[in-house]
């Protein structure tokens, strides 16, 4: 019997289960708690706010004057007030059992906080909130205006989908890997695959072999060794010792200039996540990419899961330039009806951001198009670039894979040292268009969802910039043919499994939601 893998958020960090009895991964992913009508019958969240468990292990001490009961009354509160679908909550015991472990605060919160979500569905069968999520606060703050998370340098995809309940195949490789960590300097390489860990299989299925796997991949803090076997195309398995570190994400990974067979110039910048961080280092390609004088960009966003949406606006503006977006808003957020003062509000238009957060005027290639590398990894504010786009007409091009399908963020709201996530408002461009619940189509034909471009899987067996690698190499010669490769059945079959929690290639990454979302910043 086949089995999906799920993505669990076990205890305070974001891991995937490699169990057999798994589910469909899910991606990861706060207004005012006052100021808006109550459903009959649940009261306004302040009364019961920061008033928190004694056995919470998050809740500073001065707070812990509630209990349990009383911090899901909150979000319960809560709900009611910020969720988008708030007429969508299904009828939750909150005193049945998987919701009552007070010696498992965070777990029993967690837990009454997917319970309820609305249960509704996509058009295409999925459910409509994937995403919402609940976080440690402090981790929480740590990892989204820093970008520092423990690991060894490199990124892990997941290669399959479907797995046997008996003999997995989960076909672990590394996507890319962090200049100047460990990783980096042992030598390991985008496309090498995880054969053991710590004498473990990556396909071991026991539950022991489990937990040590998941505490190898998904690690918890720094400092700790293990030791890796990889295999590589065309060469022998090598085994290498990784020791834990607090790894800083680069969100700009690399950026370079290439010159196309028609001797014009082609800017390549792959952006992996919309932090806090990656202002800068944006800023900084796109005046290398202006100083080179490029004729196009190609913008590889395919395992960006997204983040901050001023990001996105930013990076946006630099691509479509003062003229084009004068006058126009990024995007466009649509709360609940019971805030319709806040969808009305200047607060709502997220306009494209001409300066960056410190006042400074950011630069601008004002391209006419841009050709964008998506997959299903790619996500939220990431998809809020293409829409952007595109609704102040530029003339963007997709080539790999369908997008995940997030039209939708929140911001965090902190209860008891616990940030919370729901799903608060939707998103539109200048033309008012924001229904891509499934995902933007490349080469599709649906109206708003269809954007020109081809159908490509990614390509482990080539480093990102390599000018052979499929996606990349797709994208230049259709910006000088207008034609897509013609695929074989064997890819057409890959590329028909769709996101389903995974992306459009039946590959997927677990990440940690500061990447996997379209987050509102209060200092924007």
């Amino acid at each position: 019997m086949a089995h999906l893998i799920e993505a669990k958020r076990l205890q305070q960090h974001p891991k995937i289960a490699l169990a057999a009895i798994a589910l469909a991964l899910s991606a990861c992913g706060g207004g005012g708690d006052s100021g808006v009508a109550n459903s009959a019958g649940i009261p306004p969240s302040f009364q019961s706010a920061q008033q928190c468990s004694a056995t919470n292990p998050y809740a500073s001490a001065g707070l812990k004057t509630g209990s349990l009961s009383t911090e899901k009354q909150w979000l319960r509160s809560y709900f009611d007030e910020a969720y988008l679908w708030y007429n969508e909550v299904p009828t939750v015991d909150a005193n049945a059992v998987a919701y009552s472990n007070s010696a498992d605060v965070y777990t029993s919160l967690d837990t009454y906080f997917k319970a309820l979500k609305t249960p509704a569905l996509t058009a295409s069968g999925a459910k409509k909130d994937k995403f919402g999520f609940t976080y440690p606060t402090a981790l929480w703050n740590a990892l989204s205006q820093s970008g520092v998370t423990a690991g060894y340098g490199f990124e892990p995809v997941f290669g399959s989908l479907v797995v046997n309940a008996q003999t997995p195949n989960r076909n672990i490789r590394i996507a890319y890997i962090e200049p100047g960590t460990e990783a980096f300097t042992k030598g390991l390489k985008r496309g090498d695959k995880i054969v053991t860990v710590d004498g473990v299989s990556a396909d071991d299925n026991t539950q022991a072999g489990v937990a040590v796997l998941n505490a190898a991949v998904f690690p918890d803090s720094a400092g700790v060794a293990h030791a890796w076997i990889f295999s590589r195309t065309g060469a022998a398995n090598f085994s290498v010792t990784l020791t834990t570190a607090n790894i800083t994400k680069n969100p700009v990974l690399s950026r370079s200039v290439i010159t196309a067979l028609d001797g014009k110039k082609v800017g390549y910048m792959v952006f992996n996540d919309h932090l806090a961080t990656a202002e800068a280092q944006l800023v900084e390609a796109v005046n290398y990419f202006k100083a080179q004088a490029i004729d196009d960009l190609v913008l590889d966003v395919r395992y960006n899961g997204g983040g901050y949406l001023y990001i996105a606006s930013e990076i946006a503006y630099m691509i479509a330039g003062p003229t084009r977006v004068q006058s126009s808003v990024f995007e466009q957020l649509s709360y609940n009806d019971k805030r319709s003062a806040q969808t009305n509000s200047a607060d709502a238009k997220t306009p494209f951001y001409n300066t960056s957060t410190g006042g400074t005027a950011l630069p601008t290639l004002s391209l006419p198009r841009v050709y964008v590398l998506t997959q299903g990894d790619t996500c939220s504010a990431s998809e809020a670039i293409i829409n952007g786009l595109r609704g102040v007409d530029v003339d963007v091009r997709l080539i790999g894979g369908t997008t995940c399908g997030k039209p939708y963020g929140f911001t965090a709201k902190d209860n008891c040292g616990i940030s919370y996530f729901p799903i608060e408002f939707k998103g539109v461009n200048a033309k008012g268009f924001g229904d891509y619940a499934d995902g933007f189509v490349p080469a599709g034909t649906a109206v708003g969802t269809g954007v020109p471009g081809c159908v490509v899987s990614d390509d482990l067996n080539h480093a990102l910039g390599d000018t052979s690698e499929a996606m990349l190499a797709t994208a230049l010669g259709y910006r000088s043919t207008g034609s897509c490769p013609v695929l074989s059945v064997a890819q057409a079959q890959a590329l028909s499994v769709g996101r389903a929690g995974a992306n459009s290639t039946g590959s997927f990454m677990v990440r940690g939601p500061a990447r996997e979302n379209r987050l509102l910043s209060p200092s924007r």
